[in-house]
């Protein structure tokens, strides 16, 4: 028996689907579309965070160079970022549920692993764990970065941080393992326990996931209430006017901005992703500081996603993407200092700073997509500001290898500090479309809660 529900309508014409509770959707509280998510990108986030502890190993068992080793992971960052368009668009059109995306991306990311683990060929290195593993965490990280925005349309900066989170802190055991356990004598058996983790963990949670209808509000919350001067939270992070496309949103001007930002950040973040471990192990520093330096970038990497959603629900989207962005301009440069000193506690303290500043801009993004543009067609709308990476994937890995080479890790660490800085200074140019300015909307919201509520059509 379908469950009834009633259409709303608020005064900017946006529409609110209410009336169909979690559990008539799905069976499940929508709490799981929380948890699930989170549980598949701790799993996939093996690929991008623990890359540069493995690959000497790699290196030494199949013969390849530094520049190859990069160029592999700087094609699967290609590849995991361009699939988030087109599948956002088969998504939201009924041709590629949710459930099925996981699916396939959980075979992919399996024969990532599978491939590097029985060729040393490279070109069927980049076949198998470029471009399959790539599309393959591709459509793990879009589909749960979006599930969670259906899902939790009035509250979902610190949820979606929390999600993104798991994509940095799930691979910290791999790290010590890449770091300690992986050798030439195991390799075969750990990275197919790797892909064997990834197929089965990634897979039983796609086959529980379910979007919900278009404009599905929770029944439990009012959306004129939600949507008016009395809503505190809404001043610094008032909801979208109404849904844009995709192409409506690129004619905004706001959405290629978004694109630009990360395309710089994202090299910045991969960058430091890629290519700490390598400078601390040139530093002079052992074994363990080495592990634990990239274990604090991927942990705080992963909270401060989390704490950042939180805080931006708080200080503003955008407020606070400017505050992360410069943070990981700040990074490059303290980094690149301890590294060069030798000085084994400020370099610790500079991971933890590069890890803070190197992932929490992606909840952020993702989050102020669906505020500026709405949450209907948001799988394609954050697709392509998350195409973004592919520019900046090859930028943090093929090219920052040629630039070490080329400058040395000194000329490398100060182009990457300025252009996170460069990219900070962007963001003070993101304004939402159709919305009056922050002072404005104050001044709104006051006269609203005097007048004693919203005029709506229902």
């Amino acid at each position: 028996m379908a469950t009834s529900f009633q259409q709303i309508t608020d005064h900017n014409g946006r529409i609110y689907r209410v009336g169909e509770t979690p559990g008539d959707i799905t069976g499940r509280s929508r709490g799981w579309m929380v948890f699930l998510p989170w549980l598949a990108m701790m799993a996939v986030s093996v690929f991008e965070y623990g890359w540069g502890a493995a690959e000497e190993t790699l290196e030494q068992v199949h013969g390849w160079s530094l520049n190859d080793a990069f160029w592999l992971a700087s094609v699967w960052a290609v590849f995991q970022a361009g699939v988030a368009f087109p599948a956002g668009r088969l998504r939201e059109k009924g041709i590629m549920p949710a459930r099925t995306a996981m699916l396939i991306g959980a075979l992919c990311s399996g024969i990532g692993y599978f491939t590097i683990a029985h060729s040393g060929n490279l070109v069927l290195a980049f076949i198998g764990y470029s471009v399959l593993g790539g599309t393959g965490a591709g459509l793990v990280y879009a589909t749960c970065i979006n599930m969670v925005g259906k899902w939790y349309p009035e509250k979902r900066g610190a949820r979606t941080g929390f999600v993104n989170g798991g994509f940095a802190y799930g691979t910290v055991p791999f790290i010590f393992i890449f770091s300690y356990v992986f050798t030439p004598g195991n390799f075969v058996l750990v990275l197919d326990l790797v892909g064997v983790y990834m197929l089965l963990m990634v897979g039983a949670c796609g086959l529980l996931f379910r979007d919900p209808p278009k404009n599905w509000w929770p029944a439990e919350v009012d959306p004129l209430t939600w949507n008016s001067g009395k809503n505190k939270s809404l001043v610094r992070n008032p909801p979208a006017v109404r849904q844009f496309t995709p192409m409506e949103a690129i004619k905004t001007g706001m959405l290629p901005l978004m694109w630009v930002c990360l395309v710089i950040i994202g090299g910045v973040s991969l960058f430091g992703i890629n290519f700490q471990v390598p400078f601390a192990k040139q530093s002079g520093f052992g074994p363990f500081i080495v592990a634990s330096s990239a274990g604090v970038l991927a942990v705080v990497n992963g909270v401060g996603r989390g704490l950042c959603g939180w805080l931006s629900d708080r200080l503003g989207r955008r407020r606070t993407l400017t505050l992360v962005l410069l943070i990981a301009a700040v990074a490059q440069f303290g980094v690149l200092y301890a590294g060069n000193t030798g000085n084994l506690w400020l370099f610790m303290v500079f991971a933890f700073v590069n890890g803070f500043g190197g992932g929490a801009f992606y909840p952020l993004f993702a989050a102020l997509v669906p505020d500026y543009f709405g949450e209907n067609n948001n799988a394609s709308n954050y697709g392509l500001v998350y195409s973004a990476k592919l520019v900046g994937g090859i930028g943090g890995g093929g090219l920052a290898a040629g630039v070490v080479l080329a400058w040395g890790y000194t000329g490398a660490y100060v182009l990457a500090g300025c252009i996170a800085l460069l990219s900070a200074l962007l963001t003070l140019l993101l304004k939402q479309p159709g919305h009056p300015r922050a002072e404005s909307r104050e001044k709104e919201a006051k006269e609203v809660t005097a007048a004693g509520g919203l005029a709506v059509s229902q």
